[in-house]
Parts: structure tokens; C-alpha cells; sequence
């Protein structure tokens, strides 16, 4: 039998108010000012993830990585479908890092710590740290570039005197061009993504026009000779997936502005697959065409830049330059996708209680300075370490892995949570798609993260490793400062 509800309560007004906070959690305090065009603009820069995996991939796998590349943006389509309509149940959440945090907190929690909390407030630290390091690895590259390819440049300066000036002026910048909010942002994304995107397909698709492209040399050469379908080489293979996902489901980042599109039940979905379908042709066609041209062991003989023989061998001398130019347009087109992605992480987790509340704040435009300030000094640290692209990309791996494992886990939660269940979900992934979910989850957690560490070990690089683990690790202090500082706030009685 029903309870009756005390008289003189608007109970269907009181329940529809609690329905509308449940669904899109704290106000974020950021602006909602770009449409699913600015948001792909901003995020479009996810292809050129691949420029540093290019060599390493064919190292590994010779042609077979055309294949890894290909079934990692459907590894994508699979898992952003989730978020997708994550995005759309929780509008005010940032991306991976807001949905997790609402659907692992307890409701109505009392007390200094709470266990679900922590949980998201981890994946959130995961994927700062998978996308923070994309700053220092692409300045560093920059600066690497810019040595090679100008003999007066190099005669004046080192590599890595170039990636410092590089750093300092492209993330300085950046914060200057993203103080006004996202939609400045989106306008130098649409700027670079013309300027470095364009030269990419050029580049990529004339050895096809010009006859350099020689299907032999991807046809005779699918994978190494020494290659067996062993313990050893699966848990490589599995390496290669997590350190692949790193660069080819990274477009997932279009949803991050879920607080700042106009339409969110629209423009999320929109921004999300458009940036999916840039992104299936982009990996499948870069790695295709450079093993093609150079072959395997062209590819061996230029394992950074594979893509400057390319131009060269398609477009003549001035290929180099031309290369160089769209590579480092393309390079700060990713920085500031990174940027805006890390800078928004940090946001949320600060909102959710799960990092200093200093974090949280955002200026009159709505951008989160502060968080843009202390990630851009982060990597300047990063870079004059000195530390090698792939290193860092293999450690910061380890946090995607994290990250991805745990949001699509928070998926299943939502759709199976009788708190979460009703939720109004403007967006829906097709019916089942929980088991879907559920299975690229346990993918991510245990598979890739064995894998990908197995992977740095063998390769005598267990220090890559051992600093995922320690950054992750120092997220644990971070998060009980964190509740100690929002605990003795609530104690503060309010003055009357």
C-alpha cells in the first residue's frame, strides 16, 4: 500500500525539480557558446595523433598496423556511442571525466569521504593525465622539426633549446587566444584545421597520382617473419592496441564540451561521429600510404618523420618545406585540443569536489584559466626534462586505458542503476549496448593495461611505467585534500 504524501507540498513540481538536477548534476559555471561544427573544429586535430606512431607502429607490426589502426577507430565508434548518450544524460558534465564522476558518487552521501567518489574522481585523473602529456610530446616534435629542417635554425640553436621556445610561445598563446571561451578556440581550430589537414590529404594522396605508391611493398610484408601467436607477442599485440586507442579513440574528446555546446542532445552526437568518420579515413590512408611508398625499411631509416620522405618523394624538393609547415600548423592545432581537454578535466574534477576547489574557477568568459595556466607549466617541466615523445606517450597511455575502462563501467552502472535508469537520454546507443560496453571495458581493464606495460618492459623502458604509475598513484593524496577542503568548508556555518 502507498504512503499518502503530506498535503500542501507541490509534489509533481518538487519531483520534476529534483529530476532536472539529478540529470545534469552541479551548474559547471562554463558558457554554453559553440555549436557541433566549432566542437568538431576544436577536436578535428585527433587525426594527427598518429604522426608520432607512425614508424613505431611498422616497426612492430609492418603492414598489419594499417589493420590496428582501422579496428581501433571502430574500437572508438563502439565505445563514443556509449558516450554519446552519456553526454546527452548528463549535459553539464565534461566528457569522460564528468560522467564517470556522476554516475560513481553516492547520492545524498554523508561524511568527509566517499568511496564512489574517489572511483570517479580517479578515471577523471586518468584521462587528464592520458591527454595532458599530448602538450610537452607535440613542442618537443616542434622543436625537433624545426631543427632538422632549417639549417639556421639549427646552427643557432639545439633541438631542444627550440622545444623550449616552442613550448613557451605556443602554450602561452593559447591561453591568450582561449581566455575569451571555447568559441575563439574553435575559430583557430577552423584556421589550422585548414592550414594542416588540407597539406596532410595532399601529401597523403598524391603518391597515388604520382605512380610512388607500390602495393608490394604492403602486400609482401603483412607481419614480420619472427612473428608467432604466442603469450609474448599477443601481449605486444595487446600494447599496440592501448598505446592505438591513445591516438584513434581520442575524437571521444568532442564530447569533453558537453557544458558548453548550445544543444547538447544534438550537438554532442553530431560533433562525436563527424569527427569519427575524419578520423577512419585518416588512419587507415596516412599508415597505408607511408608503408606503401617507403616500405619497411624506408619507413626504419626515418622512424620520427616518416612523413617528410613522403612529401619528398611525391612533391619534389619543396616537399620537405611544405611538410614541415602543415606538420607544425598541425602540431599546435593538437596542442590545443589537448589544452582544452586537459584544461576542462581538471575543471570538472575541481566542481566534483575532486581536486583543490582553486581549479574550479573560471573567469568572466567562462575558460578555466587557472587550470590552462598550471597544465601549460606542468609540460614546460616536461620538456625541459628533455624526456623522448614516445616515452611520455607511453605512459600517459596508461592513464587513456584507465580512463576508458572505468567511464565504459560507469555506462553499465547508468543504464542498470535504479537511480540512474530513468534519466531522460535525448541520445540512446542502440538496445544492448551495456554488454557492448561491458565488453570493451574489461578490453581496456585488464587487457591493454597489462599489455601496454608489458609492452614498455620489454623494451627496457620500465621507467615509462614506473612514472604512469607514480602520477596515477599521487592522485590518492590529491583526492582526501580534496574532501578534507570541501568537508571543513560545509562545516563553516553560514553568517545570517
Amino acid at each position: 500500500m502507498n504512503e499518502e504524501k503530506p498535503a500542501g507540498i507541490d509534489w509533481q513540481h518538487a519531483e520534476q525539480c529534483a529530476k532536472v538536477v539529478c540529470e545534469t548534476g552541479p551548474s559547471s559555471g562554463l558558457e554554453r557558446s559553440i555549436d557541433w561544427k566549432q566542437g568538431l573544429a576544436i577536436a578535428v586535430g585527433v587525426p594527427l595523433l598518429i604522426l608520432p606512431s607512425i614508424g613505431y607502429f611498422a616497426g612492430w607490426l609492418w603492414s598489419a598496423s594499417i589493420i590496428v589502426w582501422g579496428l581501433s577507430v571502430f574500437q572508438g565508434f563502439m565505445q563514443n556511442l556509449a558516450y554519446g548518450e552519456l553526454a546527452t544524460t548528463f549535459p553539464n558534465a565534461s566528457g569522460l571525466p564528468g560522467f564517470a564522476q556522476n554516475v560513481f558518487k553516492t547520492p545524498d552521501h554523508k561524511g568527509k569521504y566517499d568511496k564512489g567518489k574517489l572511483i570517479g574522481g580517479f578515471s577523471a585523473w586518468s584521462y587528464w593525465f592520458a591527454w595532458n602529456p599530448v602538450l610537452a610530446i607535440f613542442a618537443i616534435l616542434v622543436g625537433f622539426y624545426l631543427h632538422s629542417l632549417f639549417p639556421a635554425l639549427g646552427a643557432t640553436f639545439t633541438a631542444y633549446q627550440l622545444s623550449l621556445i616552442a613550448g613557451i610561445v605556443i602554450f602561452g598563446g593559447l591561453i591568450l587566444v582561449n581566455y575569451r571561451g571555447l568559441s575563439s578556440g574553435a575559430t583557430v581550430g577552423y584556421i589550422l584545421a585548414a592550414f594542416s589537414l588540407l597539406p596532410l590529404v595532399v601529401i597523403t594522396l598524391a603518391p597515388y597520382v604520382t605512380g610512388d605508391f607500390v602495393a608490394a611493398n604492403i602486400t609482401n610484408n603483412w607481419l614480420p617473419d619472427t612473428w608467432v601467436w604466442d603469450v609474448h607477442h599477443i601481449l605486444i599485440l595487446l600494447g599496440i592496441f592501448a598505446m592505438a586507442q591513445w591516438s584513434a579513440c581520442a575524437w571521444e574528446t568532442a564530447a569533453i564540451y558537453g557544458p558548453e555546446y548550445k544543444n547538447p542532445s544534438s550537438d554532442v552526437p553530431k560533433a562525436l561521429f563527424s569527427c569519427g568518420a575524419i578520423c577512419l579515413f585518416a588512419y587507415v590512408i596516412v599508415q597505408t600510404t607511408v608503408i606503401g611508398v617507403l616500405g619497411i625499411d624506408g619507413i626504419a631509416s626515418a622512424p620520427i618523420d616518416p612523413m617528410l620522405p613522403v612529401a619528398q618523394a611525391a612533391l619534389g624538393d619543396i616537399g620537405s618545406i611544405v611538410a614541415v609547415v602543415m606538420l607544425i600548423a598541425a602540431m599546435v592545432l593538437i596542442i590545443q585540443t589537448a589544452f582544452l581537454g586537459s584544461a576542462r578535466a581538471m575543471h570538472s574534477m575541481a566542481t566534483e569536489g575532486n581536486l583543490p576547489r582553486i581549479f574550479s574557477k573560471v573567469n568572466a568568459h567562462g575558460t578555466p584559466v587557472l587550470a590552462m595556466i598550471f597544465i601549460g607549466v606542468f609540460n614546460m617541466v616536461l620538456v625541459a626534462i628533455g624526456g623522448a615523445p614516445a616515452a611520455i606517450l607511453a605512459a600517459s597511455a596508461i592513464g587513456y586505458v584507465c580512463a576508458n575502462g572505468i567511464s565504459l563501467f560507469a555506462y553499465v552502472k547508468a543504464k542498470m542503476n535504479p537511480h540512474l535508469t530513468g534519466l531522460e537520454r535525448p541520445f540512446k546507443a542502440p538496445t544492448g549496448w551495456k554488454y557492448v560496453a561491458l565488453l570493451f571495458g574489461l578490453f581496456n581493464i585488464p587487457l591493454c593495461l597489462i599489455g601496454v606495460m608489458y609492452l614498455n618492459i620489454i623494451e627496457g623502458s620500465f621507467t615509462t611505467t614506473a612514472v604512469g604509475v607514480i602520477v596515477l598513484s599521487l592522485y590518492i593524496p590529491l583526492w582526501f585534500y580534496s574532501q578534507h577542503e570541501s568537508y571543513e568548508a560545509e562545516a563553516i556555518p553560514t553568517a545570517e
